[in-house]
């Protein structure tokens, strides 16, 4: 009985030991393919988180793959992150910098005759550039207000111009927008107003970091006459607005370790908040997966996160994490 004893703890030992040895060389792997690079006390640190969400992935995967959910995870470039960490680094759509100042705002009006599409996607018209990447700045609510306009003026001048959101985190300070601290779509908007146009992306390039206001007149790559806002939490308005406007600014909750690692289908959080929004993206379509109608959202995260840098967001779900809760888009 004892010889069985000691060679059980062997086995159980040699278990350990392998799937430790696997688990350090799938941790070498990641950190190669996303450039990691830690301190020496960094290091166990990152490695814990990693684990955490690697079965975190490993779990929600299966259960999806037995139908238990519309949407799958990945270990991306976020894996070492905990959720708080992200979103203090990643987030920064805050409502609460909006000010008290007159805006050129105006309110979106529904057309009672119009038949809308049953699938829509503006890439497919060339109103949307390629996703980009804000790094470690909050400046999400600066891509979204790009990426509006971006379709606006292609839609009015049929030339896309990807626009400068280094401006806007730069210059926009004085519309109550904090750069890499956060700010609101509208706002950036305003300011695009009042200053008679943003610069081009060439002219002006993405830093992620705050930076003096150095925009110049002459590399203005469009204009806007204000922003118009769509009722509140009414997803059916924000279907008619993506349908005959164009991509739209949308802020949404993205807190939960779901949407940190998502990876494809239809995303599905029923934790979501409707009201508690910290992430300003792009709504460039809607459609139906697999019976499961979605928003098709532009993230400013890189190719690497989501699907090639977008996510399918659960629609018609009682405005599921707030889509439908502070959308706009800029007049020009």
């Amino acid at each position: 009985m004892k010889a069985l004893t000691v060679a059980l703890v062997a086995v159980l030992f040699g278990c350990v030991f392998g799937l430790d040895q696997t688990l350090t060389k799938h941790w070498k792997l990641w950190k190669e393919l996303h450039s990691k690079k830690y301190f020496d006390a960094e290091e166990h640190v990152r490695r814990s988180v990693w684990e955490s969400n690697l079965n975190l992935v490993q779990t929600h995967n299966l259960q999806a793959d037995l139908g238990q959910h519309t949407h799958w995870l990945k270990m991306n470039k976020f894996a070492d992150l905990t959720s708080e960490e992200f979103v203090k680094q990643m987030n920064g759509f805050n409502m609460s910098l909006r000010t008290n100042q007159q805006m050129d705002r105006h309110e979106f009006t529904r057309s009672s005759n119009v038949k809308l599409p049953d699938t829509v996607d503006w890439r497919d018209q060339g109103y949307v550039t390629d996703v980009k990447d804000q790094g470690q700045c909050g400046s999400c609510w600066a891509f979204s207000a790009t990426g509006s306009l971006e379709g606006q003026h292609f839609k009015q001048a049929k030339m896309l111009n990807s626009l400068s959101e280094q401006n806007l985190v730069d210059c926009s300070t004085a519309q109550g927008n904090q750069g890499c601290n956060g700010g609101l779509m509208d706002q950036a908007f305003q300011y695009i107003k009042e200053n008679m146009g943003i610069d081009t992306e060439d002219s002006y390039p993405y830093e992620a970091v705050d930076n003096q206001c150095r925009f110049k007149k002459d590399t203005i790559g469009a204009t806007d006459t204000g922003f118009t806002d769509i009722k509140t939490k009414d997803e059916e308005a924000l279907q008619e607005a993506v349908a005959t406007v164009g991509p739209i600014s949308v802020a949404i909750d993205a807190s939960h370790p779901s949407f940190q690692l998502y990876s494809h289908g239809v995303y599905n959080e029923i934790f979501c908040s409707q009201i508690r929004l910290d992430h300003g993206v792009l709504a460039v379509g809607y459609g139906t997966d697999s019976g499961k109608d979605y928003w098709l959202v532009k993230n400013s995260w890189g190719k690497g996160w989501g699907m090639d840098g977008y996510i399918k967001m659960s629609r018609n779900k009682r405005n599921q994490c707030g889509i439908a809760t502070a959308a706009s888009y800029p007049m020009v």
